[in-house]
């Protein structure tokens, strides 16, 4: 387990619970029920240095900095509604940087019909950090949870992993309308967003719907030009990973109505509760060893040292 897990689950272990909280800490979003309707909740940041560098573009910074948290929306199926943006700015950034800013957040907005309801700006000492909260709805479909994979259940990834910090992570667009339409008419078993690497977010699935996993290597659909080992581990690629019934699979990909969008099966959910043997891992907030700037992430033992078939236990 990740030290960031670790660390969210002995910090927000005995917090109280809500009869309309239908989903809490440890999942893309949390769920509240109003009525017969759903509402998604998500809070999400950039921070300078670790998400992004002073030299990227500000207004790429503004329209990463609302589509991570769309992502996070997308991988329950949900619809975005309204977000509040908060602002934290080192002396050094006068407001040219944030006129910049907010031309990504406005293009973003539009794009995705977000509606920017308010937020927040405070000065800080130094380093550039925004947070972005979001609320999202389901309009009468039930939210798609991480926890409802079952063994035989197969995987599958939407578009291609890897090689996202070359700027594939300050461009990309949240998968909403895949989300949306898997949750409307397919009904995953379970999904997540892949943001901190397959070789980390995959455990976490695993883990959430008491399963282990097996995947094949060579069928992983890694960004051109760019290594398996990327695949698993640069993070930063804001696609989904679904589990679906293996009976199913057939017809999903016959049915995939988005040509643009890559949908490939990676491999399966097993009984074994594990994550494979040697398998690597991804990004890490908090690791026991301090994690290289962005850009420098280390790797991990290439793939010729590996199976091409990752097995648990």
């Amino acid at each position: 387990m990740k030290s960031e897990d670790v660390l969210l689950r002995n910090i927000l272990r005995g917090l109280a619970g809500h009869r309309d909280l239908v989903v809490g800490p440890g999942d893309d979003c949390a769920v509240v029920r109003e009525g017969k309707q759903f509402v998604l909740l998500k809070t999400d940041c950039v921070v300078e240095d670790v998400h992004f560098l002073r030299r990227h573009e500000p207004a790429r910074v503004g329209w990463k900095a609302i589509c991570r948290p769309l992502s996070d929306i997308a991988a329950m199926g949900g619809i975005p509604k309204f977000a509040l943006v908060t602002i934290f700015s080192p002396p050094d950034i006068d407001g040219t940087y944030w006129h910049a800013f907010y031309r990504g957040i406005r293009r973003a907005a539009r794009k995705f019909q977000v509606t920017v309801a308010g937020g927040e700006i405070s000065r800080q000492p130094h380093g550039i950090a925004i947070s972005i909260a979001l609320t999202g709805t389901m309009e009468g479909a039930r939210p798609v949870l991480r926890s409802g994979g079952r063994p035989g259940d197969l995987l599958f990834v939407t578009g291609r992993l890897g090689g996202t910090l070359a700027g594939h992570h300050l461009d990309f667009e949240p998968r909403l309308a895949e989300g949306r339409w898997l949750s409307t008419y397919f009904r995953p078993h379970a999904m997540m967003d892949i943001s901190d690497g397959l070789g980390s977010d995959l455990p976490r699935l695993a883990r959430a719907s008491g399963c282990g996993f097996e995947v094949d290597l060579a069928s992983l659909p890694a960004r051109k030009g760019h290594t398996i080992d990327a695949a698993l581990t640069d993070g930063e690629d804001y696609e989904l990973l679904l589990a679906v019934p293996a009976r199913r699979a057939a017809r999903l990909l016959k049915e995939w109505p988005f040509p643009r969008t890559d949908l490939t099966c990676i491999g399966k959910l097993t009984d074994s509760g594990k994550a494979p043997r040697g398998w690597p891992g991804g990004w890490d907030h908090f690791p026991v060893v301090r994690n290289p700037p962005l850009g420098q992430r280390a790797g991990v033992p290439s793939a010729k040292s590996r199976r091409t078939q990752i097995k648990g236990p």
